[in-house]
């Protein structure tokens, strides 16, 4: 082989080498602060045969169950009930919430998993319209007729059912 193209592709080698280790530790390094999203399902199912651990930081969204908001008069600690087709999980937040935030309504909540069913948010974020929902959650749900927020948390089946 000529000098000068071995020379070349003994460059474009190291060249390829170093890019390839850059994008590899890139994704190393992200792979290790991505915050999965998970329905309150499949907080007590897991998603792909993977149950989150307490500790676990993650983004849980789903509805927040009607009646289920509880604010402290002294401080801006706030605690709900959110739900998608199956179990409750609380969440507890400290701070303002969004204006949209209501009652009935989809939120999607970023927080540490303290217990099974409990969730330690540091940020909220309420929906936008009446239609949009996580299409993650929108996924689960699909071909399941709806059932009420207040209903679903009790297992009572409404009129449409």
């Amino acid at each position: 082989m000529n000098p000068r193209r071995q020379k070349r592709l003994l460059v474009v080698s190291a060249i390829v080498l170093v890019l390839s280790g850059a994008i590899g530790m890139t994704l190393y390094a992200l792979s290790q602060s991505i915050d999965l999203f998970y329905t309150p399902s499949e907080i007590f199912e897991g998603k792909d045969g993977n149950v989150p651990q307490v500790g676990q930081r993650l983004r849980i969204g789903g509805m927040v169950v009607p009646g289920s908001v509880k604010r402290n008069q002294e401080s801006l600690a706030v605690s709900f009930d959110l739900v998608d087709i199956g179990p409750i999980v609380t969440v507890s937040y400290h701070g303002i919430l969004p204006d949209l935030f209501r009652e009935g309504q989809g939120i999607v909540a970023t927080g540490i998993l303290t217990e099974s069913n409990h969730i330690e948010a540091h940020e909220v974020l309420a929906k936008h319209d009446e239609e949009y929902m996580p299409p993650e959650l929108a996924e689960k749900m699909k071909g399941i007729k709806h059932i009420k927020p207040d209903a679903a948390a009790y297992g009572a089946k409404t009129s449409d059912n």
